[in-house]
C-alpha cells in the first residue's frame, strides 16, 4: 500500500511537472533591434511587423502557386523560380513596376491577373497587385516612422480586397472550365486549404490595424488623461524631506 502511494505522489509530481512548463510549438521572434526603432512609436512599431509577416506571407503564396503552377514563371522570363520569386517581391519591397505590366500595379494589376484574356505571368502578376496595393496603403513604403500614419477606411479597404482576391482564385476559370490558378483543392485524396489559410492572415492583420488606426486619436487622448491623473501618485518623496520628519516623530 506504502508503495502504490510513493508510486500516485511520483506520477502527480510528473504531471504537475508536464503541465507547468509551456509547450514550445511556433517561436516568436520579433525584429532584432536597431537605431531606427528609436524613430518609431509603439504603433509604428505594430505596422511594420505586419508589415514584415504579411511580405512574408505573400512570398510563401507566391511560392506555392509557382509550384502548382509552374508555366506561370517561365512567362515571367526569369531563369527559375526563385528568380523569379526574387524579382517580384523585389519590385514590391522597393515600390518599383514590375516590367511585364508597365504602370499596373495595386488593385488593377489585380483585375488584370484574373482575367481570362491575360496571357502572362499570372500568379507573379496576382501576388505583385496585393504587395504594391500594400504599399500604397503605407505610403508607398514598407515602414513607418513617428511622421507616418494609416488611413483606418484604407486598411479595412484593403483587407476586403484580399478577401475578394482570395475567393476568385479558389473560383475564377478558363473557357474550357479550368482553374485560371491552381490554388486550394479539396478532392477524396487530399484536402489543401493552405491558400486560402494565407490569406486569411493577411486579412487580419490588415483588420486589426484599420481597427488600432481608428482607435489612435482616442486612445492618444485617454493615454493623456491618464497620465494627468495618475502623475501625482507616481512620484518620488525628496530624500531631504523624509529625513527630517523622522527625529521629529521620535520625540
Amino acid at each position: 500500500m506504502k508503495m502504490l502511494r510513493c508510486a500516485l505522489s511520483l506520477l502527480a509530481c510528473l504531471l504537475l511537472t508536464h503541465c507547468s512548463s509551456t509547450p514550445v510549438r511556433k517561436p516568436v521572434q520579433g525584429d532584432s533591434f536597431s537605431s531606427a526603432e528609436l524613430g518609431q512609436s509603439a504603433a509604428n512599431r505594430i505596422a511594420n511587423l505586419a508589415m514584415r509577416d504579411n511580405l512574408l506571407s505573400l512570398q510563401t503564396l507566391l511560392d506555392k502557386l509557382y509550384r502548382r503552377n509552374p508555366a506561370q514563371w517561365q512567362k515571367s522570363g526569369a531563369a527559375s523560380r526563385d528568380a523569379a520569386i526574387a524579382q517580384v517581391m523585389a519590385a514590391i519591397r522597393n515600390n518599383g513596376k514590375l516590367a511585364a505590366l508597365g504602370q499596373v500595379r495595386s488593385t488593377a494589376a489585380l483585375t488584370t491577373a484574373f482575367d481570362p484574356q491575360f496571357s502572362g505571368d499570372r500568379a507573379g502578376t496576382l501576388i505583385y497587385g496585393l504587395g504594391s496595393m500594400l504599399v500604397d496603403v503605407y505610403g508607398g513604403r514598407t515602414e513607418l516612422y513617428l511622421v507616418h500614419g494609416l488611413d483606418a477606411q484604407q486598411l479595412a479597404n484593403a483587407a476586403y480586397n484580399v478577401e475578394v482576391a482570395s475567393w476568385l482564385l479558389g473560383r475564377r476559370q478558363n473557357a474550357d472550365g479550368s482553374p485560371l490558378l491552381l490554388a486550394n483543392e479539396i478532392n477524396s485524396q487530399q484536402r489543401n486549404l493552405s491558400f486560402e489559410r494565407e490569406m486569411g492572415k493577411i486579412m487580419a492583420r490588415l483588420e486589426l490595424l484599420a481597427e488600432l488606426s481608428d482607435e489612435k486619436l482616442r486612445r492618444s487622448a485617454i493615454d493623456f488623461g491618464q497620465s494627468l491623473v495618475a502623475g501625482p501618485f507616481l512620484q518620488f518623496l525628496p530624500v531631504s524631506a523624509v529625513s527630517s520628519a523622522i527625529p521629529a516623530a521620535t520625540h
